[in-house]
Formats: C-alpha cells, structure tokens, sequence
C-alpha cells in the first residue's frame, strides 16, 4: 500500500539532550534492533528475533515504553515490534533493552505507515496503539493516526481474529476510533458488556500517559477489535 494518510503520525521528535551513554547506544546498538525496510521482510516475522519466539506483535507509539517493555519480559515467548519517532523514549527503550538482554524486541524509529506497509500480509498477531497523541483540536482531527487507510494498514498486516486494542483518555479520540473501526468492514469491536471497554487488558502495566490522565481527573478507556 502506497498511499500515504493525511496527518502526522507524531510532532516533534526530539527534547532534551541525550546522555552520553544514551547517545552511544542511539548510534552503535539502534541500527542492530531497528528494522531494516530497505530489505524484503521475512516471510515468516518471527524469524526477526533472536529469541525462539511463537508469535508477533506490534506497538505503534510505544511513548516511554513502561507497556512495551513490560510485555517484553513477562511474554519471552513473544516477538514485540516498537515504533516510536521520538529520540528520548526511544534512547530509553534501547537502554532497557540492552541493559536487560531482551532477545524479543526489535525497533523502528520512524513512521508506523512504513512498518505496516512493509509487513507481510496476514502477520501479525496482535497490534497496540496506547494513549496517541489525540490532536485535540477540530481542525487537527485530520492528523490523528485512527483514520481509514491507516485501518486498511491494519487490516492487511493482521491476522484474521487477531486483536487491535486501542487506548485513550480523550472523549472525541475514543468516539472517534469506535466510529472509525465500526465503519471499517475489517472489524468488529469486541465489547460485550459495557465494563468491558473500562477495563485494562489481563497483564495491563499502564503507561506513564495513563498515569497522567489519572492525576487529571481522566478516565482511561480500553477497546478491541477483531479482525474479521
């Protein structure tokens, strides 16, 4: 898939300076984790870790990594894809990683468009998009990363009955993304009773967004979808 969606899946990418230390792993361990999509994907995404893994999943915007990272070492058996464009979060997941000798994560500090669309069809078996960045403002609705083609991208990298579990503090942006996947013909929205998208997942770390929200008073809702 070519075509390229309308917003911005982040804004800035870089904030404070990075430490020494930090800087050196950026720059002699990063390339080592990231995705090379320059090369064809393997045909078979597990063969991507150095770990005996039994299946993959994807993290669009990992933010500081507490949920990533967490999956990581309680689910060895797992392969985690992270996407993250922001150099602080992505230096500190690199450390953890290294720090950590996590064999079942591999990085990509670019845009998500370009993992999804490079992924064999059929691949995943499980996608994350945690606390997005909301773009709360009407006119910047558009940049939100939840729109139709960014769900074909979706749909084509998921397995059928995989899981896409989406996350968010912000009214409009869950309505939003219930209007969205309802609408798209490759989901259905899990709920079956009306806790069900109040309720982290089984094994929820929470995030330090979430952590957030909840000091201001928000309320954390968590949905799924099933890829038909």
């Amino acid at each position: 898939m070519n075509d390229r969606y309308e917003g911005s899946f982040f804004g800035r990418r870089k904030g404070k300076p990075l430490t020494p230390r930090r800087e050196a792993l950026m720059a002699d361990v990063l390339p080592e984790l990231s995705l090379d999509l320059t090369a064809p994907p393997p045909a078979d995404l597990k063969d991507l870790f150095k770990a005996e893994v039994t299946s993959v999943c994807l993290e669009v915007g990992f933010g500081g990594g507490e949920h990533l990272l967490h999956r990581a070492r309680t689910n060895p058996e797992t392969g985690f894809i992270g996407i993250e464009p922001f150099v602080g979060s992505m230096a500190k997941a690199v450390a953890a990683v290294t720090d950590e000798n996590l064999q079942n994560v591999r990085l990509y500090d670019d845009d998500a468009v370009n993992v999804l669309d490079w992924v064999p069809e059929a691949s995943l078996d499980l996608a994350y998009q945690l606390y997005p960045d909301p773009w709360p403002k009407k006119r910047h609705w558009k940049r939100r990363f939840i729109n139709g083609q960014n769900l074909d991208r979706y749909a084509r990298a998921l397995k059928p009955g995989a899981e896409f579990r989406f996350a968010s503090d912000i009214d409009t942006y869950i309505d939003w993304t219930l209007r969205h996947c309802r609408d798209h013909p490759a989901f259905d929205w899990a709920a079956e009773t009306a806790s069900d998208w109040k309720t982290p997942w089984e094994g929820w770390s929470g995030t330090r967004y979430e952590a957030k929200a909840i000091r201001e008073g928000r309320i954390g809702r968590y949905l799924t979808f099933l890829r038909r």
